[in-house]
């Protein structure tokens, strides 16, 4: 007898063909594709078993090429052979301060394109390239009736825009995304494979080409919950091998600001090397030599000690966010079960020995460091493909920055506090500032400052046709909404009307790398200060809505007052008024309290006058018959 194959539900709806999950590791100098086959997670290389794919682009007059052989042409072409293109993702050309051999081109509020032989390129295309190339890997290591979805991964700490980026370049390179993950979680998951302790607190240590991301994990009975995470989009390995370079130069008596772009670009490959040697060697020959100088090579030698000198700046900013994030989790170092070593830079002895010394306990590196993201990636995406049930682990990020909107007197109020678990909703109902007021602008901001100055601006939007009504009557309900992959939408609606409006949070830049040092930091070193401009601002604010609604109702019931009355009530006020143009605080509250009593009484009369008007003409006939 023979068997008749079905589909089964979440199984493919053709009954012979494959359905594959890819995990995506898109590296900023490196990059993977990794694919769950009969239950194991495996990356997957070319015929020569490559597995790391150079994340390189090269555009020449007639050709185009990715991966290992754009790599090669970076010291001949370094102006067209683009690397770390990561690092240009969802940012403006003001917030690339890096330096680089390209010649940008764009908008000032856009992403840059680099300039190229074949026009101008942006890095949502060159990125596409990129992430094509392993998706052709993977459909060539498969069935060729396969149907692929993909996880990609991306930092912890890329805000909205670069995550947008990353979705649009993974769209324009035709393959189909169920979700983006955070890449400090993926190896997480990836390390969670053969956990046996119950409860267990992780911190991710993340250095990668062009990356850093720490996160700090709570793994409990299949739950890994990130409680705290930290990063700088902008520091990784291209980092230290700019210091190694810069190092070498010194050495041999050259001034680096004399030296030619595609000198610098030589000279990184040459120490890119040089550190890799490092990595089974105690010390390592060098030399420089340019082509634009006629001096003699220098040779030298570089050590293990000499390299952790070098690089020093990278691996004390790296261990500064380390203890930020344990702050912000309120957790000891000591308490740690394990610190796990991701990303190819973490393969540096002195990197590791950095870590040992700063967390007092041998870190964690027994997956290779350069796939652990990938391997994890595609675990995650099998379980959401096949949506398993038996040993499925449940993911909850948290999002990096507060998020909140603007307020009467430009303040800050947070909607969705940082380090909140993702996905998450959270609504506030707010109401008008002026009589009859019937727009209202929805400033979306990011940051830890209580001024919406001092944070980010992330978008805006405006709710129009709010039925005419009294200050502070109207409803406005506001919705901040953040799902898996960290998209964040905002909603208002006026709940009389049910009129809405809403944005989806996708700015065209991203957070520049003094933006993301400095903005937690500066919630933290002017807490103080923030405190106190807050508590002046909301009592002019609320001084400022008192005398609004005073004028009204002087306006409006102007005759219940007799003129001396009236006098002392607009004197009252106008001593207000000085106070709130003074900034003093201590004089707004004085002038507040003495107009209060004035304004009381003023009120109490408006209100006997509503009543009475009510009762006119009705007899007590009326009352009985009614009751």
């Amino acid at each position: 007898m023979s068997l008749l194959q079905i589909a089964e539900p979440n199984q493919s709806a053709t009954p012979h063909a494959h359905r594959y999950a890819l995990g995506i590791d898109l590296g900023t100098t490196r990059s993977l594709v990794a694919v769950v086959r009969s239950g194991q997670a495996q990356v997957l290389g070319e015929q020569d078993n490559d597995k790391l794919l150079p994340s390189v682009v090269y555009f020449g007059a007639d050709q185009t090429l990715v991966g290992q052989a754009a790599e090669a042409m970076s010291e001949q072409a370094p102006e067209y052979t683009v690397r770390s293109i990561k690092r240009f993702m969802g940012r403006t050309a003001a917030d690339i301060r890096f330096n680089h051999p390209y010649q940008l081109t764009g908008d000032a509020g856009f992403m840059p394109s680099i300039v190229t032989p074949q026009g101008n390129k942006n890095p949502v295309e060159i990125s596409a390239l990129i992430l094509r190339k392993l998706y052709e890997r993977a459909a060539h290591a498969l069935p060729a009736d396969s149907t692929l979805q993909a996880v990609i991964t991306v930092p912890a700490y890329f805000d909205e825009a670069q995550r947008q980026a990353t979705k649009d370049a993974a769209v324009l390179a035709g393959i189909d995304v169920l979700r983006l993950l955070n890449e400090p979680t993926a190896a997480a998951l990836a390390y969670g494979l053969d956990a046996q302790q119950a409860q267990a607190y992780h911190l991710i240590y993340d250095l990668g080409g062009g990356t850093f991301d720490v996160s700090l994990l709570k793994l409990n009975q299949g739950v890994y919950e990130v409680i705290a995470t930290g990063g700088n989009s902008a520091l990784g390995g291209d980092d230290i091998d700019r210091l190694i370079a810069h190092w070498l130069l010194k050495q041999a008596g050259f001034d680096p600001a004399q030296v030619s772009a595609a000198d610098k670009q030589r000279l990184n490959v040459q120490a890119r090397r040089y550190k890799e040697q490092l990595t089974d060697a105690p010390t390592v020959e060098v030399q420089v030599a340019l082509t634009d100088s006629a001096a003699d090579t220098w040779h030298g030698t570089l050590s293990q000690a000499q390299l952790a000198d070098i690089i020093r700046p990278v691996t004390t900013r790296t261990l500064a966010v380390c203890e930020q994030v344990l702050r912000d989790g309120k957790l000891e170092a000591s308490a740690l079960d394990a610190v796990v070593l991701v990303g190819g830079s973490t393969r540096m002895p002195v990197i590791q020995q950095a870590v040992r010394e700063a967390f007092g306990q041998e870190p964690l590196c027994k997956l290779d460091p350069d796939e652990v993201v990938a391997l994890g990636a595609a675990t995650y995406a099998q379980q959401l493909m096949h949506n398993k049930s038996d040993n499925q682990v449940l993911l909850l990020d948290v999002t990096p920055l507060s998020l909140g909107l603007e307020t009467m007197g430009g303040l800050t109020e947070v909607i969705i506090p940082r380090n909140t678990p993702i996905p998450v909703a959270r609504q506030q109902v707010f109401t008008t500032y002026q009589d009859n007021q019937n727009a209202m602008i929805i400033h979306v901001v990011q940051g830890e400052r209580d001024q919406v100055a001092d944070n980010r601006t992330l978008g805006q939007f405006k709710l129009t046709d709010i039925p005419a009504m009294k200050a502070g009557l109207a409803r406005i309900e506001v919705t901040f909404a953040i799902d898996a992959d960290g998209q964040l939408t905002v909603t208002a609606k006026e709940l009389t009307t049910g009129k809405h409006s809403q944005i989806h949070v996708t700015p065209a830049y991203g957070l520049s790398e003094a933006d993301q040092q400095a903005l937690l930091q500066a919630g933290f070193d002017n807490a103080a200060a923030d405190k106190n401009a807050r508590s002046l601002i909301e009592r002019k604010v609320e001084a400022q809505r008192e005398l609004l609604a005073v004028e009204s109702a002087v306006t409006e019931f102007g005759a219940l007052l007799d003129d001396r009355d009236r006098q002392t009530l607009l004197a009252a006020m106008d001593v207000l008024k000085h106070a709130l143009a003074r900034d003093d605080a201590a004089a707004i509250d004085d002038a507040s309290h003495a107009l209060k009593p004035h304004s009381d009484d003023f009120a109490a009369r408006i209100m006997n006058q509503a009543v009475a008007d009510s009762l006119t003409g009705t007899t007590m006939d009326d009352w009985q018959a009614s009751s």
